[in-house]
Order: structure tokens, then sequence, then C-alpha cells
């Protein structure tokens, strides 16, 4: 996530409550409903979510899976109140988080929200325990309170005897467990990680994935995008942002389009791959600027839609008919088995082939 390191709410004298205890709040709850994420990349426009909803609360840990580029970041984003969706809404205990604005927003960030960023977001400069006082101290908590705050967080993450290194002197999953307690600061009902387990190695994921699953137990909501589905097991819920092609097999489906009808869009989830019976489909991209760019004309007799099931990626552009069609839908099986026999590789080069 690119961020602003994590802040957290103001505080008094003392030291705040202890990590290792429950949130000291009315217990957490998540509801997401029709949430649509947009945004522009190379000129186009790019929609990795689409109409999600969620549910969680407190207690849970939620893994958010998926290849890069199928929105874990955004969506995480998004949570945090750092990225505005396109569409839907994201309520916590009843407060929707998308109207929020100014004062209000930084409120939300401070009072609700942790965030482990991939990349640690440490200072080098400065040391492990200074490194998890400075939101503390940015949130008005006074020094000595803010020190022994810091102290009590990475003992409970295991690094007391890492108070005084910096990052440079810790390994990969130190530094981690660094931005663990730096993100629980004033005990945030809500922990959000992005690829906590990325670059580390399988002694160091177990330590860390140990931890974060300790946050949940502890009453927290932890939410963890990752691509590594090592971390399945100790998930009470996993919200698989991938595509996945049909296993299933069903028959054809007959698909009658009128003129100037969309099939799909770019972004669209879909599991099918369409043959032209009848008619003309061209296939375009939405630019950001809201221009299209054509890229191909499918006639009869042509297929088209096959890549974004067959590698369970989001619809990469869209389908509309230029004039009344008629098409033939197949799962990705029938499609591979009766219309076009091959390995992966050989549809990937025929695809590159009408490119």
């Amino acid at each position: 996530m690119s961020a602003p390191p994590n802040t957290v709410a103001p505080a008094d004298d003392g030291a705040g409550d202890a990590a290792g205890a429950a949130p000291a709040r009315e217990p957490i709850q998540l509801r997401v409903r029709q949430l649509t994420i947009e945004y522009a990349s190379g000129g186009y426009v790019v929609r990795p979510i689409e109409k999600l909803d969620v549910d969680a609360s407190g207690g849970q840990l939620v893994l958010l899976l998926g290849a890069s580029g199928c929105g874990k970041t955004s969506l995480l984003s998004v949570l945090a109140g750092i990225l505005t969706p396109a569409a839907g809404s994201v309520e916590i205990n009843g407060i929707e988080v998308t109207e929020l604005r100014g004062r209000a927003l930084n409120e939300y960030r401070r009072h609700q929200i942790g965030v482990v960023f991939q990349a640690f977001n440490l200072l080098p400069s400065l040391t492990a325990s200074e490194n998890v006082q400075l939101p503390l101290r940015a949130a008005g908590m006074r020094p000595r309170a803010a020190r022994a705050r810091a102290q009590e967080l990475l003992d409970q993450m295991g690094l007391s005897d890492r108070y005084d290194h910096r990052p440079g002197d810790l390994s990969g999953g130190q530094q981690q467990r660094v931005a663990i307690a730096r993100s629980l600061g004033l005990n945030p009902p809500v922990v959000l990680a992005d690829e906590p387990t990325a670059h580390l190695d399988y002694v160091q994921v177990e330590e860390v994935v140990r931890r974060l699953r300790q946050l949940g137990d502890r009453g927290h909501l932890v939410i963890i995008a990752t691509h590594d589905e090592r971390l399945t097991p100790i998930a009470d819920r996993i919200l698989n942002l991938t595509p996945r092609p049909a296993g299933e097999e069903h028959a054809p489906q007959r698909v009658s389009l009128d003129a100037g009808e969309v099939l799909f869009r770019t972004g669209d989830r879909g599991e099918l791959v369409f043959v032209v019976e009848d008619g003309e489909i061209e296939i375009f991209r939405e630019r950001a600027d809201g221009t299209e760019e054509h890229l191909d004309t499918i006639a009869g007799g042509g297929y088209f839609g096959e890549l974004a099931p067959l590698l369970g990626l989001p619809r990469a552009a869209a389908a509309r008919a230029t004039s009344r069609s008629t098409l033939t839908a197949y799962t990705v099986h029938d499609f591979r088995t009766k219309i076009r026999p091959g390995t992966v590789g050989e549809l990937l080069a025929q695809a590159e082939d009408r490119s």
C-alpha cells in the first residue's frame, strides 16, 4: 500500500491498553456492500473489484487471497480510508467510511485502523523503539509514556532484546514484527496487513503469522492481503479475489445480442468463451479519458474471451455487437476439448497471433 506511516488516536499520558488485551470498545463489525474499485493505469480504466459484498467481525482473521493485480491492496486501501471507491459502501460499526472527509476521516484512521505495510515503512535512522514511538508521539502521547508503550508492544512481538536496533540490523521478519507493533499503538480494532510474508523465509513467516493470528484471537479484526496460500489454515474466512475457471461442465449456451449491445466490459468477471455464429463483435478497451480503443472485430466462425477465464483474470477488454449477432458460450473445458484442442501455451500463442 502506498501511504504514509500509520497514525493512531490521540492518547492520554498513560501507555494505553496492552495490545494483548481485547479492544476496549464495542465489538467491531465490518459490512461491505456492492463495492466497486476503479482507477486509471496506462491510460485505461482498471476495475479490479466489482460489486463485492463482505461481512466480518472482531475476533476473525480474514484472508484476501489472489494473484498480483486482483485488487487486494486496493481493497485494503479503501478499508483504511486511503482510497475512495467508485461505488458501494463500507461500514465499520455503522460508520460509513466512504462518506468521511477531513477531520472525521483522520479520526477514523487513528481510532479504528492499524496498517502493516508490505515494505515495512520503518525509518532507517531510528531504532525499533523509536519507530514504534513515532506515531504515538504524533498522536500526542508524552515521551515517557510512548517509550513505555513501544517497549510493551515490542515485548509482545518477541523483540525485547531489539529495542535499540535499527532496521538495517534486523532480519526481515523482525522488521515486520516492528511494523506490526507500530500499527497497534493505541489498540485499533481493525488491523490490515498487506503481503506480510513477502520476502520472508519460512522461519520468519511462522513467527509473523503466529503474531497476526494471536491478534485475531484477542478480539481484533485482522485482514491480510496475500498471494501466499500457506496462510489459509490460520484463516477464519478466505475471500478469493482471483476468479477460478468453472470446474463443472454444462451445455453450451446460445446468446443473442442486438446491435450496440455490450456483452461484457473491461474488468468484468467471466467464465465463458464465446464463438460467433453470425453477426459481428467488436473488441475494444475503455480509456481513462472516456474514449475507446478499437482492438479487433470478430466475425462469424471466430471466437473471443478465452484468456480471462483460462488464466483466472478479469476481462482485459470489452465486447460489443456491431450488428445483430448470435453467439455460443462455452466453458473453458468445453472450449479446449471441442473447439480449440491444444495446450495452454498453444492457446496463448493463438491469442497473440490474433492481437
